[in-house]
């Protein structure tokens, strides 16, 4: 079926003047700042141009693959012919509208193209309106274009050109079975122009039924991801993602993100709680009208929006050349998703970066992705509260730097900013300009909990032969704690309460072990006095939390550390829990500044 392959590594870069595109076009490209053509674009515009051959073009998302098909589709069309002369199908509304832009903006010098949008999600009478004035260019959806061909609004038997673009998507989606109505309503076709990411069966099989000695080029494998795009990941309790994500967000100020969740649930769920947080965030999901996802697509293009958290139907589509970070809420079913989600950052030769968190059970599956993707992922550590206020003081200090001073405006102020700060030392006037945001970050994240997970040793517990000392192999010292599991108790919220509150590392436990009324654990010797002294400022229900050194296991009952209680306590009750510093129900309460409070505002 494939008369033959052209791959990049073997096909010489050329200059869009060389590519033959004609001057009013080159001069309207120009003027947009292209300059050196793209891998795709160096392939498809020259082998498009003949006009003849049906083309498969493998490249991944963001790599100018609208410049690729749109610049020949403009040349090859007449102006003067007031009939459809080419189709765009695209997978979405924001693609589709993203489309007919460029392509108006590509022929700014050339011959007045006339180029209509036809998607769902707005009124159809208008598209009819503006397809019986007349239209050389169609860019559609395939949903609302099927509705155009069942009311005979739209007649496609001059269409000499057939684009799809991103069919792996508009597969995903469930067109297959649009894709091919329309494929077979357009009988005059002398080209099929197919786009992909991806090289599925489905792909294979349009390509079988509908198109004729196919040139496949490839810029770059299919699947593989950008070279620009470092890959990243980050391994935190699956009850920690939140708590992660905004971690990572804080730890890079300026970031420009697109975070991707699996449900619409779980995107509104998240959004709510970023724009609760004082975060400048919004959602995109399949709920939202029209309307609203025109605005809030508005504000995330024009950068006025910092986060988008998104479905991956919802983001399909989306082309933002400025997008620094992609964060993956979790991975995806498909790992050829991950390809489409991450290829939404390092675009336009931009570097960019995409982020993984995920669970340690999910772990596994990140070689997976780089085994698909050709690329290598590093596992970073969630950044401390510390760093996060390093990283938000430092970016203080670069803004200050920056800062355009209006010397006419500011002029007559001066001398009373000067009277006002006289008493201050240049070192004080420096620390309180820099702690007017810093202070909200570190009243937040001081004592912040370590989110890192990290893996287990071998704790075996060993008496030594005095046995006046409980150690296991490890070194670690086993001690006791009067709260247990009638005081809401578990090993996760144990764990977050020494970090929180306590201050140690949960790298320096080992094995705990919770009873209904007390409970055991080991620790790293270092820190067995501090725990000590911090955990006597918490309680329990007003009684306070006792710590002591464990005696040796005898395999009697629950006596432990000279002290015991009967199984039948119950007056501390079950319901508390342990929450990083606050107090849940009848759980313990403490003095102390915890990692989960503070109110915070968006930088």
């Amino acid at each position: 079926m494939f008369k033959k392959y052209v791959h990049l590594q073997n096909f010489s870069m050329l200059t869009f003047k060389d590519s033959g595109l004609n001057d009013a076009l080159l001069k309207g490209i120009e003027t947009l700042g292209f300059q050196t053509p793209t891998p795709v674009q160096s392939l498809v515009i020259p082998a498009a141009l003949k006009g003849v051959n049906d083309i498969i073009a493998l490249a991944q998302t963001g790599t100018g693959k609208t410049a690729a098909f749109g610049l020949p589709l403009l040349q090859l069309s007449d102006p003067k012919i007031q009939h459809v002369q080419a189709l765009i199908l695209c997978p979405t509304r924001e693609l589709c509208v993203q489309v007919a832009s460029d392509l108006s903006n590509y022929a700014k010098f050339d011959h007045h193209y006339k180029v209509v949008a036809v998607y769902g999600g707005t009124p159809i009478d208008a598209q009819i309106r503006q397809l019986k004035s007349g239209a050389q260019i169609i860019v559609a959806t395939p949903g609302r274009l099927i509705d155009l061909i069942e009311r005979r609004a739209v007649s496609l038997a001059h269409v000499a050109r057939l684009v799809l673009d991103e069919a792996d998507e508009m597969l995903n989606m469930g067109f297959k079975e649009a894709l091919d109505t329309i494929l077979e309503s357009v009988t005059g076709k002398k080209s099929v122009w197919l786009f992909s990411a991806t090289m599925s069966r489905e792909i294979r099989s349009i390509a079988a039924n509908y198109m004729t000695n196919a040139i496949e080029l490839k810029a770059g494998g299919h699947n593989e991801s950008h070279a620009n795009i470092e890959h990243v990941y980050y391994v935190c309790r699956a009850d920690d993602r939140y708590e992660t994500l905004k971690r990572i967000v804080d730890a890079t100020p300026g970031i420009f993100g697109l975070i991707f969740c699996r449900t619409k649930a779980e995107a509104k769920d998240i959004a709510e709680q970023m724009m609760r947080d004082g975060y400048n965030a919004d959602s995109l999901h399949g709920d939202l009208t029209q309307d609203d996802r025109d605005r809030v697509m508005k504000l995330f293009r024009e950068g006025t929006l910092q986060l988008l958290i998104a479905t991956d139907v919802a983001a399909r589509g989306i082309d933002v050349s400025d997008i620094s970070h992609v964060i993956n809420y979790g991975l995806p079913d498909d790992s050829e998703v991950y390809t489409h989600r991450s290829g939404r950052t390092g675009r336009a030769g931009k570097q960019g970066q995409s982020i993984v968190i995920v669970s340690m059970k999910f772990e596994p599956r990140i070689r997976e992705i780089e085994k698909l993707t050709k690329s290598t992922f590093k596992k970073m550590t969630i950044p401390s509260g510390e760093q996060v206020c390093q990283a938000q003081l430092m970016n203080i200090i670069s803004n200050v730097q920056k800062i355009e001073v209006q010397h006419t405006e500011i002029e007559p102020f001066l001398p009373q900013i000067f009277e006002q700060l006289r008493d201050l030392t240049k070192e004080e006037l420096i620390q309180r300009i820099a702690s007017i945001e810093f202070n909200r970050f570190l009243s937040y994240y001081k004592n912040a909990a370590d989110l890192n997970v990290y893996p287990r040793v071998s704790r075996r517990y060993e008496e030594n032969a005095s046995g006046n000392e409980s150690r296991n192999h490890s070194g670690l010292t086993r001690v006791f704690a009067n709260i247990g599991e009638l005081d809401g108790l578990t090993k996760r919220e144990f764990t977050r309460m020494m970090t929180a509150d306590v201050g140690v590392p949960a790298s320096a436990l080992g094995d705990i072990h919770i009873q209904r009324t007390f409970m055991h654990f080991e620790i790293d010797p270092k820190f067995v006095s501090q725990v000590k002294k911090e955990m006597a400022q918490l309680n329990v229900n007003g009684r306070q939390v006792r710590v002591d050194d464990a005696t040796p296991r005898t395999g009697g009952g629950e006596r432990s550390g000279g002290s015991s209680r009967p199984r039948t306590e119950s007056k501390y009750g079950g319901g508390g829990g342990y929450g990083g510093g606050e107090k849940r129900g009848g759980g313990y309460s403490s003095n102390k500044s915890s990692g989960g409070g503070g109110d915070r505002r968006r930088r």
